[in-house]
């Protein structure tokens, strides 16, 4: 189901007053490929980049076509590992963020 202009607005007006929600819409997309859902993960990262920084500027920060970013987390997407990770390398960077990964039972 294609998302409604209202809701990518409602995201992009949260994610530009809340840096507590921006972070969190990033480590749910990141929490989702790790867990396997990588649909969701796929879906989230892409909100979170239309709500952020766009597909534009982070295709000048890879060096790859904004168009193709957009298909490989588009939802017949099937992005490289090497992409993949280089994508939220990215994200990170332009967030101020580091994430870690930590085993649990």
């Amino acid at each position: 189901m294609p998302l409604t202009r209202d809701f990518k607005e409602t995201v992009r007006a949260r994610t530009a007053r809340d840096p507590d929600f921006r972070e969190a819409l990033l480590e749910e997309g990141v929490q989702c490929l790790l867990a396997g859902d990588v649909e969701t993960g796929k879906s989230v990262l892409r909100d979170y980049i239309n709500a952020t920084i766009g597909f534009r500027e982070l295709g000048g920060l890879t060096d790859k076509s904004p168009k193709s970013l957009m298909r490989m987390l588009g939802p017949h997407g099937n992005p490289q590992a090497r992409n993949l990770f280089e994508i939220i390398a990215h994200l990170q960077e332009c967030e101020g963020l580091h994430l870690t990964v930590r085993a649990e039972r």
